[in-house]
């Protein structure tokens, strides 16, 4: 549970669904609303216009939409079938072309060939320069006999030896289409119809016509209709996808891949593979309605593109005009039923106009009478306005109460809630040094001395809460002259379970326990004569140590007993002695770290912890401190008194099983350096050698 003096009321952290509802509120609350839509008459009216609106506009979107299926679906099979029969056309007209091709065919004999005047006229009489822009006898090797076009005949002895598809005619003795190639005799984009005549098994002659791709529309030539509609493409390829037909001329024998309304829908075609020849398929194409079909004769594929934006635009307009009588209707609904509701909400006007009356202290009006939901209101409003009147006169002699016992208690007392004073004692305001106008509605962190209590004090709290105890803790609180005093506070929630019902606190001012409990603290750890830590202080401060490693290495223990220290209390007494040790104390202090530790342990024998120190840097100091003591001179009682000292150091290890063995190395390390001459410094390290002439290493 949270104490209310340190966290804000709304906790626990909310749920995601309570997380939307408080982000809906801010969000509602900052906009600015108009005044008539604060009302529940307006706000019914719109959402009744909002709600006949979106149905209308769902029904009418709805079926567009279906209209808009059914349509595109009626054009796909329409187009399936357009492209169908032109495809079928096309195939009908070339089997007519090889039929007339094979007609002329029948009547070549082998005069014609060695007579070339013979061959133009047979030419002449037939019908095929009606059909293709020319038409020629060949020989067998390729050499043309007769050609005749619009020109009239010529004898251009031309070679089509080396054409593909005369080539492929002579391998398979049968008639053949040619891809588009360049005409030998107009220069132009063509494509040649051959037709052999065969005698014994033999081609014996060729017959050929050519129709022009670029001058004329190669549909027109084979007098295929279409029914064109506005903006719709109709084009003609080889099965390789080269246009033999194009509204543009500048694209015949260009590759479909290069028509930027077809390119997607031939990609497709190519991947999905040619259907069998006359049957059309449909491809997908964004924006458009794309259909292809095949014929059997060239292997030529026809296609034809038809935007989808043509086909849709009477469906849409007709939604949008369906959208704006939805609108109008929605509207004159609403208007509608803002009427009935302004006509059924009167008596709830009556019933707003009295109860702000009330909230306002005037008592003396009517309550309104209806009937229904808005009756029953009335009713209930005027039992908890009864409730309300005697609750307030209860509430009224209950603080009056609360208020004397507050007065008389020798605590300063407080009830908070939200982080703000509703609640103080006189006591309380003496403490704090606040008026108690003052504080009241205050947040609470105002009295606290430092901002990281404050918030430290807050988990402290809800947990004692948690767990069902009131909450009892010293912290530094501030009075509002900036002075600081030690405050012992305890708290107890309201109501155990629900923080917001507020907290009550008490406060103390516990400053002369505290700085007494603080004097005790430091007698017990530090020593009387010296001021610096006694034996007590020091096995704490090196268990802590010891514990905290291996964070705590590397660290160092010097041990450090005086020489020739007892004649001075024999010969001087013991008040030099004590002297003695004071300046001994102090010239220790004044060579090592603030962190280090300084210990007297007892009679003439120190120590030094020092943290965070490598073992070189730790005979340094010992050496030092060795150094500061011998050059130590006490002037008592016309005599000079002198001392010296012998240090043993051990630098804390992993072999170390506790402290004590840590401090036994040390103090061994103390008692080699007596024995071997003392006003040395020893070192507690597994080989022993001699550093100088007074450091040893053991």
């Amino acid at each position: 549970m949270d104490a209310d003096l340190f966290f804000d009321l709304d906790a626990p952290l909310p749920a995601p669904q309570r997380r939307w509802r408080i982000l809906l509120r801010g969000i509602t609350a900052r906009l600015k609303w108009p005044t008539w839509l604060a009302t529940l008459k307006a706000r019914l009216a719109l959402g009744g216009f909002l709600a006949l609106l979106l149905g209308v506009s769902a029904t009418a979107w709805q079926l567009s939409a279906r209209a808009e299926h059914d349509l595109l679906r009626q054009a796909h099979e329409r187009e399936q079938r357009e492209v169908h029969r032109t495809a079928t056309s096309v195939n009908r007209h070339l089997q007519e072309l090889q039929r007339l091709l094979g007609t002329l065919a029948s009547q070549v004999d082998a005069s014609l060939l060695d007579e070339p005047l013979l061959a133009a006229q047979l030419l002449d009489r037939s019908t095929l320069a009606v059909h293709f822009s020319n038409v020629y006898v060949a020989r067998p090797d390729g050499r043309m006999v007769a050609l005749l076009d619009s020109a009239g005949a010529r004898y251009p002895g031309t070679s089509l030896a080396d054409r593909d598809y005369f080539q492929r005619m002579l391998a398979t003795l049968k008639p053949v289409i040619s891809a588009p190639v360049e005409g030998r005799i107009s220069g132009e984009p063509v494509v040649i119809f051959a037709y052999p005549v065969i005698q014994r098994g033999q081609v014996l002659a060729v017959i050929g016509g050519a129709l022009r791709l670029a001058s004329r529309n190669l549909l027109d030539d084979l007098h295929v209709t279409v029914e064109a509609e506005d903006q719709a493409l109709l084009v003609l390829t080889d099965s390789n996808g080269v246009l033999l037909a194009h509204p543009q001329r500048g694209r015949i024998t260009k590759s479909l891949a290069d028509e930027p309304r077809l390119a997607a829908a031939f990609a497709k075609w190519r991947a999905r593979g040619p259907s069998a020849a006359g049957d059309s398929q449909a491809l997908a194409v964004d924006g458009q309605i794309v259909t292809t079909a095949g014929e059997s004769i060239g292997g030529w594929q026809v296609w034809r593109a038809v935007p989808v934006a043509g086909l849709l635009a009477p469906v849409r307009d007709a939604r949008n005009l369906a959208m704006r009588d939805a609108a109008v209707l929605a509207i004159g609904l609403a208007l509608a039923l803002a009427v009935v509701l302004h006509w059924q909400f009167r008596p709830l006007a009556r019933l707003e106009r009295r109860a702000s009356a009330l909230l306002a202290g005037d008592d003396t009006g009517a309550w309104p009478v209806a009937s229904g939901e808005i009756g029953r209101l009335t009713r209930t409003l005027q039992h908890v306005w009864a409730e309300r009147t005697q609750m307030e006169s209860f509430n009224a002699q209950v603080l009056q109460k609360l208020g004397s016992v507050m007065s008389a208690a020798p605590v300063g007392l407080a009830f908070t809630r939200e982080q703000r004073f509703e609640l103080v004692s006189a006591e309380f305001c003496r403490l704090l040094g606040h008026a108690e106008g003052a504080i009241l509605g205050q947040r609470t962190q105002v009295i606290f001395a430092s901002n990281e209590d404050y918030a430290a004090l807050g988990p402290q709290v809800g947990e004692a809460f948690g767990r069902g105890e009131p909450y009892s803790g010293e912290w530094q609180m501030l009075r509002a002259d900036g002075n600081c005093f030690w405050g012992l506070l305890r708290a107890r929630p309201v109501s155990q379970g629900d923080a917001s019902a507020g907290t009550i606190w008490s406060i103390n001012d516990v400053s002369d326990q505290v700085q007494a409990r603080r004097v005790l603290e430091h007698a017990a750890h530090h020593d009387a004569l010296t001021g610096v830590v006694n034996r007590q202080g020091f096995e704490l401060v090196l268990q802590s140590l010891f514990d905290a490693q291996p964070m705590s290495r590397p660290a160092a223990l010097v041990m450090l007993d005086l020489d020739h220290f007892k004649p001075i209390n024999d010969t001087a007494g013991h008040a030099a002695g004590d002297a003695m040790l004071v300046a001994v104390a102090q010239a220790i202090a004044s060579h090592v770290r603030s962190t280090d530790v300084v210990v007297r342990l007892g009679g003439d024998e120190f120590a030094l912890l020092l943290p965070r120190c490598t073992h070189e840097r730790a005979v340094s100091v010992a050496e030092k401190v060795r150094e500061a003591i011998t050059d130590l001179a006490l002037t008592w009682e016309a005599h000079t008194l002198r001392v010296g000292a012998s240090l043993g150091v051990c630098e804390l290890a992993e072999h170390h099983e506790s402290p004590a063995q840590w401090l036994a190395q040390a103090d061994a390390a103390c008692y080699e350096a007596k024995r071997m001459g003392r006003g040395r410094v020893r070192m507690s390290r597994p080989a022993l050698r001699v550093m100088g002439g007074a450091v040893t290493d053991a």
